[in-house]
């Protein structure tokens, strides 16, 4: 009959114990990983948490009346502190700010200020020739023909220049100015500086910033006294009424920082003929507050020049700039006062871009040209007041003194007074009402009054927060690994066909006929049938 031979290997069983043990090991640090990094539950966190309320509403125990009332008065805390918040925030987010005014120490001297003057007449009449009025005939209104009557269809004159028509018609300093004195001292034309505004050829009196002149005390006699004769009978005869015409007799006035062009057509004040007028200043330095408390312009901290022109930022020279860009865009030139290389326009369409210019610049922040005050302002209050000159008895000295008459003196002299009210500064800032550090403070009293927490509670909650999301985040990405196939026991199992395929031992021929390379004898049964039935089993 057929026999099956089985063979049975056993491996040792000391080999087998330690990697069972390591194993083991393993799992059991795993588990113990696994079991260290769970999260904790709410009731574990709540009754942990330094979080007033939170452990007797969600903590450990059992669930009843006394832990539904106490989780209503956390809800109830909870809702009227983000209410408050709530409150605060919307108030912070205004960007309220104050106005605090403080008072200087008086100080032994104080930089007297810049004082630019215009006499409103432009062009003398006595000074102008047959050309200029031709070319000025839009400006001044005179009709353009010559002094014998002329008209000007035969007229024929070279092309004007606006800068010589100005230096030359204009009312010379020298001729007007008949007293000078600056803290006692005598002053003359040369302290004074050509500056060219909408009113022509004007004088600046401390117009450079490198060398102010100093005040060394307050009140009358410390300051800028001048007499001035306004030379009425130079002012132009009315022939028709212009944008330019004017019906005054004076001068225009304008006190300002040596940093700031004159802007005295609209910031200037009149001087009559005929009155001592006193001007008290006092020096005013502003601080404004830049986005989002207010609509200052901070300064840009570089070298070059902030506005093509000018030494420094100013709402005078911010408004002079969009005047000459509105200018060049619709005349393609520049008017005298202005800035730049540009060319200067021509009379005939000077008060055409003049006109152009006032119509098209606005004021406001929506308009096309605005000009932010600058965070850092010096200005001068001023208080004016005055007196009438000349007494009769002075009339006649001063008719005697400058060959005039009594009429004449009357009507064309004024005296102007320029002083300091006292050598004190007045310092005028914006503050921000409620700034962060109020904001906080107040939040965080909120927040210790309705629920009794503090920023490191928040950070309690955030950490239990991330704690949970991040275990969950890692039970969705954890995948079910393969488990690897092990033997159940240290016994291995062959058969018969996989010993013989295996097996180094010859084939039966060779074995009967050179049976002394075997280990064994072969065995056959007698009565076996042939082919090979009964196999080796052994070598």
């Amino acid at each position: 009959m057929p026999i099956e031979i089985v063979c049975k290997i056993k491996f040792a069983e000391e080999d087998a114990k330690p990697k069972e043990k390591e194993a083991g090991d393993e799992q059991s640090l795993l588990g113990a990983a696994r079991g260290a990094a769970a999260p904790r539950d709410l009731a574990t966190f709540a009754s942990t948490s330094t979080l007033h309320g939170l452990g007797r509403a969600c903590g450990p125990g059992p669930h009843g009346l006394r832990r539904t009332l106490w989780a209503l008065a956390l809800l109830t805390s909870l809702a009227a502190f983000l209410y408050q918040a709530a409150g605060l925030a919307r108030g912070y987010l205004t960007w309220p700010h104050l106005v605090a005014m403080d008072p200087a120490a008086p100080a032994p001297v104080a930089g007297f200020p810049a004082v630019t003057l215009c006499n409103i007449n432009r062009f003398r009449h006595s000074a102008l020739s047959d050309a200029d009025i031709f070319h000025l005939a839009n400006l001044t209104g005179l009709p353009p023909k010559d002094r014998d009557g002329h008209r000007a269809a035969g007229l024929r004159y070279p092309e004007p220049d606006m800068v010589d028509i100005l230096n030359r018609t204009g009312h010379q300093l020298a001729d007007m100015l008949k007293s000078c004195n600056f803290s006692g001292h005598h002053c003359s034309a040369s302290n004074f500086s050509v500056v060219y505004t909408r009113y022509g050829k004007c004088y600046t009196f401390n117009a450079d910033p490198q060398s102010s002149l100093p005040s060394r005390a307050g009140g009358m006699g410390s300051g800028l006294e001048i007499m001035l004769d306004i030379q009425q009978e130079e002012y132009l005869p009315i022939w028709r009424e212009t944008n330019e015409t004017s019906f005054e007799a004076g001068i225009r006035v304008q006190i300002h920082s040596q940093e700031e062009p004159p802007y005295i057509h609209q910031l200037g004040f009149g001087v009559s003929p005929g009155f001592q007028t006193f001007v008290s200043c006092q020096e005013q330095r502003l601080t404004y507050l830049p986005q989002p408390w207010g609509n200052c312009r901070a300064e840009s901290g570089l070298r070059e020049p902030e506005l093509q022109g000018y030494s420094a930022y100013s709402v005078s020279a911010c408004r002079l700039r969009c005047e000459k860009e509105a200018v060049l865009q619709r005349c393609h030139c520049r008017m005298v006062h202005m800035p730049g290389n540009e060319t200067i326009c021509p009379p005939n369409i000077y008060i055409e871009c003049a006109d152009h210019t006032l119509d098209s610049l606005g004021g406001g922040s929506e308009g096309p040209c605005f000009c932010p005050t600058p965070c850092n302002l010096t200005r001068y209050g001023k208080e004016i007041s005055m007196v009438r000159i000349p007494n009769r008895g002075s009339a006649r000295y001063l008719a005697r003194k400058y060959n005039r008459n009594e009429t004449y003196i009357r009507e064309n002299f004024l005296v102007l007074d320029v002083f300091f009210e006292a050598l004190t500064s007045e310092a005028m800032e914006q503050r921000a009402a409620y700034g962060l550090s109020a904001l906080l403070g107040d939040l965080g009293g909120q927040m210790g009054l309705f629920i009794g927490a503090s920023i490191l509670t928040l950070l309690e909650i955030l950490d239990y927060i991330y704690e949970v999301s991040w275990d969950r985040l890692k039970r969705v990405w954890r995948r079910p690994k393969t488990p690897l196939r092990t033997s159940t026991g240290g016994i291995s199992t062959l058969g018969l066909q996989e010993l013989k395929e295996q097996s180094p031992c010859p084939g039966r021929g060779q074995a009967e006929g050179g049976g002394a390379g075997n280990l064994l004898p072969n065995h056959h049964h007698p009565h076996g049938p042939p082919g090979g039935l009964f196999e080796d089993f052994a070598c």
